[in-house]
Order: C-alpha cells, then structure tokens, then sequence
C-alpha cells in the first residue's frame, strides 16, 4: 500500500497482466529508467513506465526498440497509470533492421498509427495490420505502392479517410480539373472549388489510382503517380493532426528500396 492510501484509509487498485504488443517508441527517463509505448493486441496504446530498464538485461534487454514484437508483463494502477515489469521478446523483424529505407518505413508506419489513437482503446484491427505490414517489410513484399495501401488503411481506421469517389464539399461527380482539400477531406469539384479557392491541384489520373486503392484493390502506381500520392496524404496527416509527421523528412531522404 502506498503512503497516500495509507493516509486516507484505502488501497491503490492493481492489475497485473500480460498482453502482446508492438513497441512504438521508448524514450529514455531519468538515469536508468524508460517510458515505453506500446500497441497491445487487448488494450490499445498504453504508455508504461519501465524502472531501470536501461540497466537490467535480464527483464528488458533488447527488448524495448520500436517494432519489436514482444509479450509484455504489466501492473495497472488505478485505470491511470501502468508499469512495464518484464517483456519476452515474441518478434525482432531484424530483417527490417538491416535496411536504411525499411527501417525509415516502418518508423513512419509506428508514428502514423501512435499519433492517431487515443490511450486505452483498443484496435485490434488497426493492430493486426501494422502487424502484417511490419511482416511483409521484414520477407521484403512491401512495394512502394503498399505503403499508401496502409496509410489508407490506418486512416479508415481511425476515422479520417479522405474522400477520392466524389466532390468532398457537395458529394457530386469528382471531374476535372480537381483539387484537393483537406480541410474538406477529400477533393473538391470545379464548382465548389468557385465558392471555395483552397487546396492543391490534383490530377484525375491519381484520384482514381487513390480511389481504387481505398476499394482493396492492390494495382502498382507509376512512380510519378505514387509520389503525388503520398504529397497529398502528408498534407492530409498533417492537417489532421496539425503538423507533419516527424519521420517523413527521415523516409525522404532515404527514399523506398
């Protein structure tokens, strides 16, 4: 029992219980400690504080670096607050490790999925699918074009899909010349684009290759198609989330093998 509970005549609530999970990031914490956050498979994103863990290789050794699958031993405090005892680790995808561009890709796909869901709230779909793509990263199956499958994917997800199969602002038939809003979600027809002058331009050619995606069909983009692509979905992120995601200069620059 803690001193606070003790004063007051009441005992702190504790959980203890083990998930797996994918670690997100793991940030350093006083002289020996870390705050790991992890997607779990039953619990969403928790953050849990992991007491000396830069010193004990026994219970975390190797164990605490982003997209790591590993089986985790926590403690729950109250609902509040979690404590990260031990970890096995499940899944190292070292394959992945071993390549600059992968690496960048699988760091932008844990920062993507990190910084759209909320604490405590489980997902397990949205679990299972940075799971398959850290998978198909590692046997080297992920082309280029996988990766706007994925953004998509997670965007569905979580709520945010942008729209491509018609006018975001109207709903009617999306025909040239468009744009692309996202403060309207989506892009923008001709004659809203009168009443409202924002966005980007954006060519037919890469609405459709977008909608098909968002359909489920997986078809290879021209390169010059893929990279309008993902300029269009980073403006979307970021204005979803009201600034650009860190990792996507690092994937820039040293680009998709």
């Amino acid at each position: 029992m803690d001193a606070l509970g003790t004063e007051w005549g009441y005992a702190p609530v504790v959980e203890r219980f083990v998930e797996q999970g994918l670690v997100l990031s793991s940030v350093d914490y006083g002289e020996s400690d870390r705050i790991v956050t992890l997607l779990t498979a039953g619990k969403g994103k928790l953050c849990a504080f992991a007491n000396g863990a830069r010193k004990s290789k026994r219970r975390f050794a190797g164990a605490l670096e982003p997209f790591t699958l590993v089986r985790a031993q926590l403690v729950e405090r109250n609902g509040a607050t979690f404590r990260l005892d031990s970890v096995e680790i499940e899944r190292g995808f070292y394959a992945i490790r071993e390549s600059l561009p992968r690496i960048s890709r699988a760091l932008y796909c844990l920062e993507l999925c990190r910084e759209l869901t909320r604490d405590h709230e489980p997902q397990l779909d949205l679990y299972r699918t940075l799971l398959e793509y850290l998978e198909l990263l590692e046997a080297n199956r992920a082309g280029p074009t996988s990766l706007i499958a994925f953004e998509l994917r997670i965007l569905a997800l979580a709520g945010l899909m942008p729209r491509f199969s018609g006018c975001a602002r109207c709903g009617g038939a999306a025909t040239a010349p468009l744009r692309f809003d996202p403060e309207h979600g989506g892009v923008v027809c001709p004659p809203c684009q009168a009443r409202v002058p924002s966005g980007v331009p954006v060519a037919l050619e890469v609405v459709q290759a977008l909608e098909t995606i968002q359909r489920g069909v997986r078809k290879p983009m021209p390169p010059e198609q893929r990279e309008r692509s993902r300029e269009l979905l980073n403006l979307f992120i970021a204005h979803q989330l009201g600034r650009p995601l860190k990792s996507v200069e690092f994937m820039a620059q040293v680009g998709l093998d």
